[in-house]
Formats: structure tokens, C-alpha cells, sequence
């Protein structure tokens, strides 16, 4: 057992122990892990979480994919079981692991504003600046990866609240409008769409910045206001919450005051998922977003959620997954989120996902040993 974090630990299991393996089907992971060795050897290789596993620790195993087309679950199964060795991520809270899950919404557009099609998806604007330690004001968190530069001072960047009141009017950034502030708010916590125009043409986008405050869930703050049963909390439940009480909606969405911009995306592939944070599509069922704080894109982590049965036609969830996104909500080193699809099906999936789950890391056997 290996200590690489102040609250969890690493435990060097086999395969043989890890509970759901033998009935999993990991083929679909071979072409994702393909797109992921380009994108490290073509473009730039993902960066480092704490956990000190590097792309090029991953880059071993996915050369060794490179031309695998498995003939069965079982091979599939038997190409990680060769080339890399599972270690179960335990934090020393003794707290289970969590995951929830998102999905690309379709969302009717205009690329013209008018009486019914209001509320913008802005593009990244030229003031918001990237912070680091180097940059970033003392008066700011650290948590701020975003600020504005404005008359050569660098401060907080306006928020949700000062954005829907008209802050970024009249610069040009706005990419199409939707109908709803509701939708663009879940696009927002979801951070890509597609996007569906009146003629029939489809549009993508995805996440390209934030405006750098921390995300704060709604669903949190209508369970301790009482308007929700915590049992109860789900997407639906709040869009139905918001619809019932159109009065409220903007104090409601203005309590995350985190705000997105987004960036088009080619839809060379409408049937393709979207291009995450790993910069390649993520595979429905089989992507995983987790704290790239802690974890490295691209590496293969198995699932285990015994309460989530709704993905996998009624069995519990157990899927080896890729690590290929991540999120402002997405926090700890057991904290997962699962991408289910596009569309409102698999909207209706995700939105109702909010399980406990214990995470074992597959890492590559030649930096396996100094995990031991």
C-alpha cells in the first residue's frame, strides 16, 4: 500500500478480487484509447495530477492498444489484465466513493435573437485572463483558475448574476440563443450541447472557460431551503421545481455563480460524442470525468456501484471506464462523473444518478511498482 495524498491511499488488489470484472466488456475502449495516444503524441500530453501518474506512464499501454481488435469480452478483459495491474483508491475517511453523471442536451437554437429565442451561449471573452500563482491576486482564492483583466488591474471576473444582466451585451461573443435560461443553465453544469437551428442544421459546443467562481449546486441549496426532499434531488426534479415557480428562478440560478463560455466544435460525426477536456469523444457509458487535480486523463478506472442499476438494465454498474473529462463539481480522488449520451434519454439517465461507488485505478505495469 502506497500513500500518495494526505487522504486516500492506493491498495494493490488482482483482478481476481475485483468484484464485477469477469462480466464487463471493455471492447468499445480500444478506438478511444487510440484517439488518446494521438492526442498525447500528436498534440501535447494531458497534464500531471498529484497522484504523479504521467501521460507518459500511460503511453506504454496505449501503444500496446494500438492495433488490438478484440474477439471477445474475455480477450478484451485479458489485454488489461496483461498489461496493467488494478489498485483500489481508498480514502482514509473511510467515506465510499460517489458518482453522478451528465450527457450532452440537444438544445433548439436561433443564430438570430428575438421574442422567443433570448438567452445567449457566449463565447470565451477577451478580458477573462488565466490565473496562476504567479498572477493571481491575494484577495482571490486560490480555487480561481480565471479572472478579469481590466485597465491593467487583474480582479474577479463578473458572475452568473451580472452576465444575465447584460455585462458581456454588445461584444459579439454570442455563439446562437436558446429559449430557456433554464437550458442554458444546464448546458452550463453539463458543459457541452448540441445545438439544433431552424433549418435544420445541427452545431456543437463545448466547454472553453469559466468565469472563474466556484461552482455551488442548486440541488443543495433547494434541500436545505426545504423545497426538495434530499431523497428526491435530481435534474428533473429541479427543472419541475424551477418551471413551478418561474418568480424565483433567477435568485435560484444565481446562487451558482460559476458561469461557462463555450467554443464551437466541428460536428464531423453528429453520432459521436462530444470532445471533452482529454480532447477526444468521450464513448457513452464508457467515459468517465474525474479531479484532474488529482487523476491524469486517459487512464482506465473501473467502476463499482452496486444502488446504480438504471444504466445497465437493471444489474449494479460495473464498466471499466477512461478518464476523459472533468468538472467544476468534481472533487476528491472517489468522485466520478459518467457520461451517459446525447439527447433527452440520456438526460433522463443522468439526471437521476447520485450513487455511492468504490474506484480501483488500472495503472500500467511499468509504473505499477511504485504503487506497491
Amino acid at each position: 500500500m502506497s500513500d500518495h495524498s494526505s487522504d486516500f491511499v492506493l491498495q494493490a488488489i488482482s483482478f481476481d478480487t475485483l468484484e464485477g470484472w469477469k462480466d464487463d466488456d471493455p471492447s468499445g475502449l480500444f478506438e478511444v484509447m487510440r484517439n488518446c495516444r494521438r492526442q498525447i503524441t500528436d498534440v501535447k500530453p494531458y497534464r500531471t495530477g498529484s497522484l504523479g501518474l504521467s501521460s507518459e506512464d500511460l503511453l506504454p499501454l496505449l501503444l500496446a492498444a494500438e492495433d488490438v481488435a478484440p474477439s471477445s469480452p474475455a480477450s478484451a478483459r485479458g489485454f488489461f489484465e496483461t498489461h496493467c495491474r488494478p489498485f483500489l483508491i481508498r480514502r482514509k475517511d473511510g467515506n465510499s466513493g460517489f458518482v453522478t453523471a451528465f450527457y450532452e442536451p440537444d438544445i433548439e437554437v436561433s443564430e438570430r435573437p428575438d421574442a422567443t429565442f433570448r438567452f445567449p451561449f457566449y463565447r470565451r471573452p477577451d478580458d477573462l485572463i488565466d490565473l496562476d500563482d504567479t498572477n493571481r491576486p491575494a484577495e482571490l482564492d486560490k480555487s480561481y483558475a480565471f479572472g478579469r483583466l481590466h485597465d491593467g488591474r487583474i480582479d474577479a471576473y463578473p458572475d452568473r448574476r451580472a452576465i444575465d444582466q447584460g455585462y458581456l451585451e454588445g461584444r459579439g461573443l454570442e455563439i446562437a440563443w436558446a429559449k430557456s435560461k433554464v437550458d442554458v443553465f444546464f448546458v452550463h453544469v453539463q458543459g457541452a450541447a448540441r445545438l439544433r437551428y431552424s433549418d435544420g442544421r445541427i452545431g456543437r459546443i463545448t466547454y472553453a472557460a469559466k468565469a472563474g467562481h466556484a461552482f455551488s449546486a442548486v440541488g443543495k441549496l433547494l434541500i436545505d431551503r426545504g423545497e426538495i426532499d434530499r431523497a428526491d434531488i435530481s435534474m428533473q426534479t429541479i427543472r419541475s421545481w424551477l418551471a413551478l415557480n418561474p418568480e424565483r428562478v433567477d435568485e435560484v440560478l444565481w446562487h451558482n455563480r460559476s458561469y461557462i463560455f463555450f467554443r464551437e466544435t466541428p460536428v464531423a460525426d453528429p453520432e459521436a460524442g462530444p470532445v471533452a477536456a482529454a480532447k477526444v469523444p468521450l464513448l457513452a457509458g464508457r467515459s468517465l470525468a474525474v479531479d484532474r487535480l488529482i487523476h491524469t486523463f486517459g487512464f482506465p478506472f473501473f467502476i463499482r456501484a452496486e444502488s446504480l442499476t438504471h444504466l445497465d438494465h437493471g444489474r449494479p454498474f460495473r464498466r471499466l471506464m477512461l478518464a476523459l473529462d472533468t468538472g467544476s463539481a468534481i472533487v476528491g480522488p472517489t468522485r466520478g462523473d459518467i457520461f451517459t449520451g446525447s439527447g433527452d434519454l440520456s438526460g433522463d439517465m443522468a439526471g437521476t444518478v447520485r450513487n455511492d461507488a468504490d474506484f480501483a485505478i488500472l495503472i500500467p505495469n511499468a509504473a505499477a511498482g511504485r504503487f506497491d
